[in-house]
């Protein structure tokens, strides 16, 4: 008799979908991210705003973005993903579309810091931790790394467009209301395809099992998010990758993407080409991200830390003296090791989020990417500062390379949470034939 063997037809493990999903929404968010640096210019020329009035509206935007995404992921808890995100995408058009009737500096602290700041913190990594941890079990290094990488080379591609719209005759307002668009473009996508576990499609995680997709626990987002601060303060680790998360924002976010087209114009380099390069920045963080969740897969995700960190202050050291009207090899030599380097430091510290506080991880590394983004607010008021007393921004470069170093050195220094022991195995029960011979 012969046996049919049914047909197996090869299908896309639904959690695929959502990190399509969930890159587009980062990307899409991302266009608010880009906007601040180009500006700078446009806005002193108009309102007569000093550098640091406007770095303060970034300063506010940036402690908003990070403060806010342990709340963001304690409630995407409690009400899901698809309505937390459409909700902080809606929040960030309507106060990115605003701008273009302010007249006074508040209004811009209040619209981008405040407005855009809450919206685009509910995108953040915490969204990046959520999604991976509740549809990944497998390959959640990887993904981590290609969503983050969404995120950041979005705001760093969209940099020489929005600096050529603001070159047009519709200015800075056309930019703005373009961001706008972007974002509510992806409103549609969210609603339509982003699902919040994968028991809602009959699924379980990639590479999990059934018991991967944890119920989760109906608390108040504000407790959840406090208890897991908490929790996570008494312990050394959480220290350490704070710390260190705190002077990776403020190298990056808050030091480089503000104040590198307004340092570079200062040499004579024309507005679109230091965007230009800030586009490439974000072209090769790209492949840096990816290869770094790659390889926090396979290894030591503290020994990545230290080069990644050690690496990026040397060469904010070399920095300033390659600015200039011409745009030199080593500058575009600088430039793509930094994309490498961008956010690189996303995966491994992920990683060691999950593995010292387990189911707790998104949670905590909210907390933890909201020292990112409180150092990216020290560093975007400060470069204002530095620029606005010395004429210059060699030394916010200078400081920024030392702090890097410091950074480093904690990370290697965190220590690693051996494995769970393999339970000791069980005896069989002996058959009839053994019992017999063993009682004789």
């Amino acid at each position: 008799m012969r046996t049919t063997v049914p047909r197996r037809t090869a299908r896309i493990h639904p959690a695929w979908w959502v990190a399509a999903v969930t890159f587009l929404a980062l990307v899409g968010a991302a266009a608010f991210r880009a906007v601040p640096g180009v500006l700078i210019d446009p806005l002193r020329e108009e309102f007569g705003w000093s550098v640091s009035t406007i770095s303060a509206a970034v300063a506010v935007n940036m402690a908003l973005y990070g403060l806010t995404a342990p709340f963001a992921a304690a409630l995407m808890e409690r009400f899901g993903i698809r309505r937390v995100v459409v909700g902080a995408l809606l929040l960030t058009a309507l106060g990115s579309g605003l701008t273009v009737f302010m007249t006074a500096s508040w209004q811009l602290v209040l619209l981008w810091g405040f407005a855009v700041g809450l919206g685009t913190g509910s995108m953040a990594l915490s969204l990046v931790a959520t999604v991976t941890g509740r549809w990944f079990v497998a390959r959640r290094g990887l993904v981590s790394g290609i969503l983050t990488a969404g995120g950041a080379t979005g705001q760093l591609v969209f940099l020489p467009v929005v600096a050529a719209v603001a070159q047009t005759s519709g200015g800075w307002r056309a930019a703005s209301l373009g961001t706008t668009a972007a974002a509510l473009a992806v409103v549609p996508l969210v609603a339509w395809l982003l699902r919040d576990r994968p028991r809602d499609v009959g699924a379980v995680p990639y590479g999990g099992t059934a018991a991967d997709d944890a119920e989760p626990v109906r608390t108040g987002a504000a407790r959840t998010a406090v208890r897991g601060l908490l929790d996570a303060a008494r312990t050394r680790p959480f220290w350490l990758l704070a710390a260190g998360f705190f002077i990776c924002g403020a190298s990056t976010n808050g030091l480089v993407q503000p104040h590198f087209i307004p340092a570079a114009h200062d040499h004579g380099m024309p507005v679109t080409t230091a965007a230009s390069l800030l586009a490439v920045v974000g072209i090769f963080d790209i492949a840096g991200t990816v290869l770094s969740g790659w390889l926090t897969d396979r290894t030591d995700p503290r020994v990545l830390l230290l080069a990644y960190y050690a690496l990026r202050g040397f060469s904010l050291f070399l920095l300033p003296p390659l600015f200039g009207p011409d745009l030199h090899v080593s500058m575009v030599a600088f430039i793509v090791f930094y994309g490498l380097d961008w956010v690189a430091t996303v995966p491994p510290t992920l990683a060691l989020c999950r593995e010292h506080f387990g189911q707790r991880a998104p949670v905590v590394f909210g907390w933890v990417f909201a020292s990112h983004q409180v150092g990216s607010a020290v560093a975007a008021f400060g470069g204002g500062v530095v620029r606005d007393v010395t004429g210059s921004y060699d030394l916010a470069w200078f400081g920024a390379g030392a702090l890097c170093l410091v950074a480093a050195a904690l990370s290697i220094s965190i220590r690693r949470r051996p494995a769970p022991a393999a339970p000791p195995a069980v005896p069989s029960e002996p058959t009839t034939a053994s019992a017999a011979t063993t009682h004789g």
